[in-house]
């Protein structure tokens, strides 16, 4: 079974930190650009924050900027969506995706995926974020 699994959702605090992780099973992530979505009650999935399959280019929406940062640990098979600051409005299912490094540039790479969300070969199963007092 090729997959992607998410963890590290739960309840927290305004202002509070979550961790989420990203684990690929079946296939290695070497070769793939990874992205973090979400998608709350009623609204559209968006694209929060990708980054290329080299880890050397990183993408993040406006509102989520200075305060999520992903990375990825190719020997673990992983990538991470390290989330400060936590908004009530950051409240949301995340999903991550990944999309096969191709022949265009890293930028591109995450252009298609976080924004066109074109291309995408594997899809996670998501996990919930609540951020609520």
């Amino acid at each position: 079974q090729l997959q992607l699994v998410e963890s590290g959702g739960g309840l927290v605090q305004p202002g509070g930190s979550l961790r989420l992780s990203c684990a690929a099973s079946g296939f290695t992530l070497d070769y793939y650009a990874i992205g973090w979505f979400r998608q709350a009650p009623g609204k559209e999935r968006e694209g929060v924050s990708c980054i290329s399959s080299s880890g050397d280019t990183t993408y993040y929406r406006d509102y989520v900027k200075g305060r999520f940062t992903i990375s990825r640990d190719n020997a673990k098979n992983t990538v991470y969506l390290q989330m400060n600051s936590l908004k009530p409005e950051d409240t949301a299912v995340y999903y991550c995706a990944a999309l096969m490094r191709g022949a265009g540039s890293a930028d591109l790479q995450v252009f298609k995926l976080c924004v066109l969300q074109d291309d995408i070969e594997y899809w996670g199963q998501g996990t919930q974020v609540t951020v609520s007092s």
